[in-house]
């Protein structure tokens, strides 16, 4: 693919470049009390409740269990709370701005100062992908993704309180200057991080997430911290990264993470151009760049992801639930001139409690102060109605159907996704908002998670998503019976044909048909999955999936195989068979009517897992069906 330049063109438009002031610090009372009552009330008694939460402490032993166990959990639910505690202690002190939450703020600004390492356990590796190291290297700073959100976290708490902490000592800036310029500045303007993108290798939300949070560490500094010269050579760095993020992507803005990971791509990306944006002038040429059809199709991806009821479409790591809109989505709207986009995530913002509109989970403090200077204009913003259109992301060979009743979405593309899963030909559906046929997403990261060993997972395996496994014939019936049991031991046996991952494990001869109506005509894929099996003994499997809108869906299969086959289809609600086992009735749900095939087992799996449970709070069940022959048709109604 030709490299894009997009950001670069923009940014060659513009000369030198100015600080990131585009949000006050505490000094601006103006702007400050200017918020509402009730946001200013809810933020004070947000920070009341952190000042009675302990502080975390942080040990190496804790570091040490990702190599020890592949456990990163048991220090991320240490090295997390502080930052979100800390959040709420500034934005706290910003809006009431009497020094009643200083002391707090000043504990663990210093506690974040003081850690060896901004780091995870699982990144901290010299090179992409390479072993991680099992000690922190306080030497040799790397910037992933947290040290650069530690580094940002630090940054913004400084700029923010900048006149405070000017009154009660100088050398607070100070230390979080050296910290900065030790683990952020120097690294990055003097090493090359993988992420920071070459033209060679694929780039993910790495990209615009780390580079972001480097600019906010850099343009937050005070006036004449650094040169013009070396202030450019920070925006022209991330032009460049920005670009190559974006070689990532097809015209039409499809994200292959996933709407889950567009909180942590398309936002970012975002982030990236407002703070360009804000350190060269809102009246300069490189505004510009929100026009740019490309970066308005970023925006916009989520939009036309969204189910209802705040599910979303999802495939590989991507959660079915992933979280609500905020400030960020708003703005990205306003940005890019696109009122959809904006009324989208303002209506969302008004649905959350008040807990949820202060985005307490978040760690980026920027976010905080995004989402509280926007947070009046978002509960009054006009609402826009209307369903989103069909569409079909080319770039990651994804239909996204609907109706009044239905949803679907059913995947071509390959298998070599960012966070992917062995899904080639996948389909979900959602009926009146509910899931129907899922797909499960991922649970809890763990090193094994990211290692060789990915695919022994069950939950990335192709058997665990709406789609065939072959099974050679003379040990069908003993391995049919024991399919699913252990994930770890299918993915290793040679009598077991899944999918694998990968770029040559693709769909071929992928058409799609969309109709722009709403309730009738039809919109549908088709594609032969054939090769995402690599085995010889599957000669061809061609799958039409269609919407018909105001009726059902309907989902065609014709094989070839010197082997035998089963479907798997993962239900969210119980399935009961009847009529001769070919009818499946999901509870509460709909019914799937099979043509050509029978149902053989059903099973359950317990949703035991907590970032499963996130999106699937009870048990899930996989429905195994056996053609009688070589074709298959399921109606979905």
């Amino acid at each position: 693919m030709e490299h894009r330049s997009i950001v670069e063109e923009y940014l060659k438009k513009t000369k030198g470049a100015g600080l990131y002031d585009v949000y006050p610090d505490i000094s601006d009372r103006d702007r400050w009390d200017a918020l509402s009552d009730t946001l200013k009330t809810s933020l004070i008694n947000a920070g009341e409740e952190a000042l009675n939460e302990p502080w975390t402490q942080l040990l190496i032993s804790d570091f040490r269990e990702f190599t020890k166990t592949g456990n990163r959990v048991q220090f991320e639910d240490k090295y997390f709370p502080r930052r979100r505690k800390l959040n709420k202690l500034v934005m706290a002190e910003c809006v009431e701005n009497k020094g009643r939450f200083l002391d707090a703020i000043l504990d663990g600004l210093y506690l974040i100062l003081e850690e060896t390492t901004w780091c995870l356990p699982p990144h901290t590796s010299y090179e992409r992908d390479a072993s991680q190291e099992t000690m922190p290297d306080p030497t040799r700073p790397i910037i992933d993704l947290f040290d650069a959100e530690s580094g940002a976290e630090i940054a913004v708490c400084e700029y923010l309180l900048r006149p405070v902490f000017q009154k009660i000592s100088p050398y607070i800036s100070l230390y979080v200057n050296e910290r900065l310029k030790e683990r952020i500045f120097e690294p990055y303007l003097n090493q090359h991080f993988w992420w920071m993108g070459n033209g060679k290798e694929p780039m993910c939300n790495w990209t615009v997430w780390c580079t972001q949070n480097v600019l906010f560490c850099a343009f937050t500094r005070p006036e004449g911290f650094f040169s013009q010269e070396v202030m450019r050579t920070f925006l022209d760095k991330a032009a460049l990264s920005c670009d190559y993020f974006l070689d990532e992507y097809g015209d039409d803005g499809g994200c292959d993470e996933g709407a889950q990971y567009y909180t942590h791509a398309g936002l970012c990306l975002y982030g990236c151009l407002e703070v360009m944006s804000g350190v060269l002038g809102k009246e300069s040429p490189f505004t510009g760049v929100f026009a740019d059809k490309l970066i308005r199709n970023v925006a916009n991806y989520i939009v036309k992801m969204y189910v209802g009821n705040g599910y979303y479409v999802n495939f590989a790591d991507c959660s079915a639930l992933p979280g609500k809109r905020t400030a960020r989505e708003f703005l990205f709207g306003k940005a890019t001139g696109d009122e959809v986009l904006s009324s989208f995530a303002a209506e969302d913002f008004k649905t959350e409690t008040a807990d949820q509109k202060l985005i307490s989970d978040e760690i980026n403090l920027f976010y905080h102060v995004w989402q509280a200077f926007a947070y009046d204009e978002m509960a009054t913003y006009k609402k826009t109605e209307g369903l989103a259109e069909d569409t079909f992301f080319e770039s990651v060979g994804l239909l996204v159907a609907r109706d009044d009743t239905y949803v679907l979405a059913a995947k071509a593309g390959d298998n070599a996704d960012s966070h992917n899963h062995n899904d080639v030909g996948s389909f979900t559906v959602y009926k009146g908002g509910k899931p129907f046929l899922i797909d499960l997403g991922v649970g809890t990261y763990t090193k094994k998670t990211f290692s060789d060993r990915r695919y022994e997972l069950w939950t990335m395996q192709s058997q665990f998503h709406n789609l065939p496994t072959f099974i050679d014939s003379d040990a069908f019936d003993d391995k049919v019976a024991g399919l699913g049991r252990d994930s770890e031991s299918d993915s290793h046996d040679e009598h077991v044909y899944m999918q694998h991952d990968g770029e040559k494990y693709a769909a071929r001869v992928v058409k799609c048909l969309l109709s722009k109506n709403t309730n009738s005509g039809i919109s549908s894929l088709s594609m032969d999955i054939a090769d995402a099996y690599e085995s010889c003994r599957i000669k061809s499997y061609k799958r039409d999936i269609s919407l018909n809108k105001g009726a059902n869906i309907v989902v065609k299969d014709e094989f070839e195989a010197d082997a035998g086959c089963i479907l798997s289809l993962m239900t969210y609600e119980k399935p009961v068979v009847s009529g001769d086992r070919s009818v499946i009735s999901v509870e509460n749900t709909g019914k799937i009517s099979i043509d050509g095939g029978k149902v053989l087992e059903i099973q359950e799996y317990p949703i035991t897992d907590e970032r499963l449970a996130l999106a699937w709070k009870h048990e899930v069940y996989r429905v195994l069906v056996k053609p009688y022959d070589r074709k298959l048709k399921l109606t979905i109604e």
